[in-house]
């Protein structure tokens, strides 16, 4: 069953991370825990990687038929701004980049 999820993050003083987007509570729940690495999306050197936390999530509805429509009018996936599953890499290539460059 797909929720609508508002994602939001405080990086402290360079800025925090905030989206809204579409997915399935497994989805969700398989990179809670994970080390995402979202790269210098708040500015040059900014240089972004979190663990992800279940209170950095918020589920905005779970209403099968609200979510039906939701998803008919504006669409799956990311509505606006950053979500996490977009950066999630499997492979774990940050932490291959940070021993390589060391």
């Amino acid at each position: 069953m797909k929720k609508i999820y508002e994602f939001n993050r405080d990086c402290g003083r360079m800025g925090s991370l905030d989206g809204i987007f579409v997915a399935t509570h497994d989805e969700v729940g398989k990179i809670v825990g994970e080390e995402i690495y979202f790269g210098e999306v708040l500015g040059k050197h900014s240089d972004i990687c979190i663990t992800l936390r279940e209170i950095d999530l918020r589920v905005l509805s779970d209403d099968r038929e609200f979510v039906a429509q939701f998803i008919e009018v504006i669409g799956e996936g990311t509505i606006s701004g950053f979500n996490p599953l977009d950066y999630y890499d499997e492979e774990d290539e940050y932490n291959a980049w940070q021993i390589e460059t060391k």
